[in-house]
């Protein structure tokens, strides 16, 4: 045998050995396709847009047969919904949309996306639809702005709907009469394909199906394949978690007091703390129907908190404080104002056990902070031998409120009612001194008579 041939039989060899590695490798890849699923909850939000865009990237790289999004959203953001659809529009693979778990809904923006995958599936018990624009007190939007937002919408829902062979009438409902759908209703009008209970039911439904990957035939070859959950990663589940409404409010709460609290107290510790919260809370309310006189409640509900630890109201500033929060917090959340957004509140729970906590902490201030004043009080001599609260005659002040006769002073350390002793008008900022203790009303003079007007 020549040296030629030799080369020439070794090199064939080489050639059938690589094509049968390669061979046995997209062998081995055809047996470890799998269905790669994408645990999608909560508000729709940029999180969750580039969480499903990196999701189905990573999926086509990976070689996975298709993608399961296990959707259970209220709505959310509209730049993130059409994000979204345009995600899964485009996708390289195929795409399965299953709403679930059973009591599960994909309302507002989740109806966009159902509708958006190759094969759409709804647990028993679940629901879809209201996607119907309206304005943040529930009223449609008039004129011209309304019929734009209408308008837009129902164009890009029939567009979707059609695109995937779905009823585009039902689709159309949605958003122009805020029609909604239980799962086996869905079924049964077309607006998606089946029901499922369980991953596994998903699968067996979804395998066999031909539909249309960028243009192109694809038969879903799903039996005898397993699924892979693909979470979050840490950083993009702390942001999505951020959108929770519970999450947002209790974060501006708890931020808002820390701030009023470094006013009060400054010690650097809770004015970081609390202006991180701050704004992690307005990250979380970016993605949500934010009513801006809830969130003023809130805030005045705060300010009188922190005015109670200063100003002598024997708690009835606490008391509406109390009040003011529990209006903010309820109302903190409009109606949606687009067809996406979410309808959501505050748990009424949340709300209970912050508004006991509250009321707990400030029982405790106020108590801490009349304490001290007595003690304060005790050692100037400013009690009587019954232990009553006394201020001493002759105690300078100033009036805050002009005695007309009556108005309020700041003597021993704050604020009280006032009146005067002759019945003058004394102006506001005039110095004064006590004259005697009426129950909880101090009688003054000015301390220079010449101060006062007759």
């Amino acid at each position: 045998m020549t040296r030629r041939a030799v080369r020439s039989l070794l090199l064939t060899a080489f050639m059938l050995g690589l094509a049968g590695t390669v061979g046995g490798g997209l062998r081995a890849g055809d047996a470890n396709r799998d269905v790669v699923v994408l645990p999608t909850t909560g508000i729709v939000d940029t999180v969750m847009a580039g969480y499903i865009a990196d999701g189905v990237d990573r999926a086509s790289r990976d070689g996975a047969a298709a993608v399961l999004i296990r959707l259970n959203t209220p709505g959310g953001s509209l730049e993130a919904t059409n994000d979204i659809v345009g995600t899964l529009l485009d996708a390289p693979l195929p795409t399965i949309v299953w709403v679930a778990p059973a009591g599960g809904r994909a309302a507002s923006a989740g109806t966009f996306i159902t509708l958006a995958g190759h094969v759409a599936l709804m647990a028993p018990a679940t629901t879809i639809g209201a996607a119907s624009p309206i304005g943040s007190d529930g009223e449609d939007i008039p004129g011209a702005l309304g019929d734009k937002v209408r308008n837009d919408a129902i164009a890009k829902i029939r567009s979707i709907a059609d695109e995937r062979g779905r009823n585009a009438d039902w689709a159309e409902s949605t958003v122009s009469e805020a029609v909604a759908a239980g799962a086996a209703e869905a079924v049964e009008i077309g607006a998606v394909d089946g029901l499922a209970a369980t991953i596994e039911e998903v699968v067996a439904f979804a395998d066999g199906r031909q539909v249309e990957v960028r243009g192109q035939p694809v038969t879903l070859q799903l039996a005898g394949l397993g699924t892979r959950d693909l979470e979050m990663n840490p950083f993009q589940a702390f942001l999505h978690l951020l959108s929770d409404p519970n999450i947002a409010a209790l974060l501006f709460s708890v931020g808002s007091l820390g701030l009023l609290y470094e006013l009060a107290a400054p010690n650097f510790v809770t004015g970081i703390l609390g202006a991180l919260m701050v704004i992690l809370a307005f990250i979380g309310f970016g993605s949500l129907p934010l009513n801006v006189g809830g969130l003023l409640l809130i805030g005045l509900a705060l300010l009188l908190f922190m005015l109670e630890l200063t100003v002598l109201s024997h708690g009835l500033l606490a008391v509406g404080g109390i009040v003011c929060f529990v209006l903010g917090a309820s109302a903190l959340y409009t109606e949606p104002g687009t067809p996406t957004a979410p309808d959501v509140s505050v748990a009424t729970p949340l709300i209970l056990v912050m508004t006991l906590t509250l009321m707990a902490f400030m029982a405790l201030a106020v108590v801490t902070v009349t304490r001290s004043r007595r003690r304060s009080l005790v050692t100037d001599g400013g009690f009587g031998a019954g232990g009553t609260f006394v201020v001493p005659a002759g105690t300078p002040g100033e009036v805050r409120m002009p005695l007309a006769p009556i108005g309020s002073v700041y003597a021993a350390g704050e604020e009280w009612t006032a009146r005067t002793a002759d019945d003058r008008l004394i102006e506001r900022g005039t110095p004064v001194r006590v004259v005697r203790e009426e129950g909880l009303t101090l009688i003054v003079e000015p301390a220079d008579p010449a101060g006062a007007s007759a």
